[in-house]
């Protein structure tokens, strides 16, 4: 079967003219109030107590991520946008979804489950395999879901948020995930930024 290859690189291609700047909607926002889900408070005011907070700022990290993905095909999906970095909406798609998975079900949930992407060939496939093939879309998005929905469960069910698991042989907590990952989800946004400006012109918060 034939492989498919990432998008193509159009950064520095001078043929290719630049997209121009444009946001989504008022306000420096990259969706309108009206289309945006996010809002850590939620509707029903400022979350009460520590787990619905983190809980909610990861939330809205999330979106992020779908909004920041939102429209786009197979190719632009897989566009390595900034080269020489391998990195694509596709692969932080997949890279977080992988995330999601080590930190609630290796970690936290202590299950010995194969990784999503990473082989010992390839530590780096959830990236390199980001190819723009409509099907590996579809799966990275099934996967990354799939992932978020059992993290958001096992918050929801844990005890506290002292439940502990092991990582290297060392002890970490789940109020340490939590906020680990918001910071993981934060950092990949921002690439998000740069990546999806670079395909369409398209910015905002």
């Amino acid at each position: 079967m034939t492989r498919a290859h990432p998008g193509p690189d159009r950064s520095d291609d001078p043929a290719v003219p630049l997209p121009e700047r444009r946001f989504g909607g008022s306000g420096g926002m990259f969706v309108t109030a009206d289309d945006d889900p996010r809002g850590s408070a939620g509707p029903e005011g400022v979350p009460d107590g520590e787990r619905a907070t983190l809980a909610g700022f990861l939330r809205d990290q999330r979106l992020t991520l779908e909004l920041k993905c939102a429209g786009l095909d197979a190719e632009g999906m897989a566009r390595r946008s900034v080269p020489p970095s391998d990195l694509s909406l596709l692969g932080l798609v997949r890279h977080l979804a992988q995330v999601e998975q080590i930190w609630f079900r290796r970690v936290l949930g202590g299950r010995d489950v194969p990784y999503l992407y990473r082989t010992e060939d390839d530590r780096d496939a959830d990236f390199t395999g980001a190819v723009a093939d409509p099907g590996v879309v579809d799966r990275a998005w099934e996967s990354w879901r799939a992932e978020v929905a059992h993290a958001e469960r096992f918050v929801a069910e844990a005890p506290d948020l002292s439940v502990t698991g092991l990582r290297g042989g060392e002890p970490i907590t789940l109020r340490q995930v939590l906020v680990h990952m918001i910071e993981e989800y934060a950092r990949h946004n921002g690439h998000a930024d740069l990546l999806r400006e670079r395909i369409d012109g398209r910015v905002g918060e």
